[in-house]
C-alpha cells in the first residue's frame, strides 16, 4: 500500500488556516449578531473540524471505503441532531393540560 507523504508546508498551511479560523471565532464572539452568533460559530467550528479530520487524520488521502464510513458517521450525527432539534423546536406548540 502506498502512503501519501505530507510535507511540512501542507501542515503549516492547515495550521495557519486553523489559527485564522480561531481568531475569526473569537472576533465573531465579541460581535452582537443576535441569534446568528451561534450559527456562525458552529459553521466555523465545522470547518475547523473538517480541516483536522481531512489533513491531520489523513482522510483526504485514504480509500473510498474509509471515506464512506466517515461520511456515514457524519450523516448519522446530522440525523440525530436534526431529530433532537425538531423535538426542541416543536415544544410549546400544544397546550399543557391543567395550565
Amino acid at each position: 500500500m502506498t502512503e501519501h507523504i505530507v510535507t511540512k508546508r501542507q501542515y503549516a498551511y492547515v495550521f495557519a488556516a486553523l489559527m485564522v479560523l480561531t481568531l475569526a471565532t473569537t472576533w465573531i464572539g465579541m460581535l452582537n449578531l443576535g441569534r446568528l452568533n451561534v450559527v456562525v460559530a458552529l459553521v466555523i467550528a465545522v470547518i475547523k473540524a473538517m480541516l483536522v479530520v481531512l489533513f491531520f487524520m489523513h482522510v483526504y488521502w485514504t480509500t473510498r471505503l474509509n471515506k464512506l464510513v466517515i461520511a456515514s458517521g457524519a450523516a448519522w450525527l446530522v440525523l440525530l441532531l436534526w431529530l433532537t432539534l425538531t423535538d426542541f423546536v416543536s415544544r410549546g406548540w400544544l397546550p399543557v393540560p391543567g395550565k
